[in-house]
């Protein structure tokens, strides 16, 4: 059986284009998703598809990082497929693991990738270690200012309800368990 696996990364994507090319290869079953590839514990219908594999079966995807997103849990997937008797069609890098020529390509494509990934990872992280040393903050900004925050743990400190402060700075209950729960600012 031709079983095909689809997938994207985010909800406003689509996934026509990978359907109908794994339709004209002629699936029976497909497996689709919306869903990052970062992990393959969050990816439902790829354990459905894996799990529906079955000896002498072909999983074809329309691209490697369809399936897998690092060299690690690429190799798990392969091993897994080999040891059921499923072979693996990648249909972009023209890899065919029922040749010996497209087994090794399928796994110097997989590390290739992945290298790729890692060096994205240490230009970015390069990128913010720069910005930072130029004084670029990131994440979310303070809901207080300290001043503000002071004034908070005074005002509770002397009975002000909660709820009160709350709604006077905007806040929610675990922001506001926070900032009383800090050491005042010296």
């Amino acid at each position: 059986m031709r079983i095909g696996y689809a997938r994207v990364s985010s909800q406003g994507q689509s996934l026509d284009a990978q359907i109908a090319a794994l339709t004209a290869q002629g699936c029976e079953k497909l497996f689709e998703e919306k869903r990052s590839g970062a992990s393959r514990a969050g990816r439902a219908a790829l354990r459905e598809a894996l799990d529906f594999c079955r000896e002498g079966d072909v999983l074809i995807v329309t691209r490697l990082d369809r399936l897998a997103r690092s060299m690690f849990d690429l190799q798990e997937i392969a091993q897994g497929l080999e040891r059921k008797g499923v072979d693996l069609v990648v249909l972009d890098q023209r890899i065919d693991t029922t040749t010996p020529a497209g087994r090794l390509t399928f796994h110097l494509l997989g590390a290739v990738a992945e290298f790729e990934r890692d060096l994205i990872a240490a230009r970015r992280s390069e990128g913010i270690a720069r910005a930072m040393a130029r004084g670029v903050k990131f994440g979310r900004r303070a809901k207080l200012t300290p001043a503000q925050a002071r004034q908070l743990r005074a005002d509770h400190a002397q009975g002000v309800p909660r709820r009160t402060l709350m709604a006077r700075h905007g806040i929610s209950k675990s922001t506001f368990y926070r900032l009383i729960a800090e050491a005042p600012s010296p």
